[in-house]
């Protein structure tokens, strides 16, 4: 495993934070992070920055991208925010079926868009994505052994 893609829609909340987190867990994979209705070239929310600050991660260099072919087919692994965005991902880009997953699978759940809502909200996706992500990351370690 060397590349993992984080998807969520406007590549300026949850891929960002998401894409931290496992760049934290897992140091020498690749992660990269785009979105599929992406405020392209917007930084991070600004209260994604502070809360992921907090947890000792820096999202402020991040810059959001559009979700596109070259993301989608040099990736290993992508990882969705809803499984909304996953259909979209194996309907546009069939080619990669078998390798687009839901960070939230192993729960069932859709991760909350905390996009222009309270502090609450962000916390409770950040808790969402670092679940996943700790959930995700005991299933590439044992991809990669």
């Amino acid at each position: 495993m060397t590349g993992i893609l984080v998807v969520c829609e406007g590549n300026i909340c949850r891929s960002p934070v998401a894409r931290a987190f496992l760049k934290r867990a897992l140091p020498s994979v690749s992660v990269r992070s785009a979105g599929t209705r992406a405020i392209v070239g917007r930084r991070a929310d600004p209260l994604a920055i502070q809360i992921a600050h907090e947890r000792g991660m820096d999202i402020r260099n991040h810059v959001a991208e559009g979700l596109s072919i070259e993301h989608v087919s040099t990736a290993d692994m992508v990882l969705t925010m809803t499984n909304a965005q996953r259909g979209l991902i194996l309907n546009h880009f069939p080619f990669a079926r078998g390798k687009v997953f839901r960070l939230g699978e192993h729960e069932q759940i859709d991760i909350t868009d905390p996009y222009q809502r309270h502090r609450a909200i962000f916390e409770m996706a950040f808790a969402q994505i670092e679940h996943g992500v700790s959930n995700w990351c005991g299933v590439i370690a044992k991809l990669t052994h």
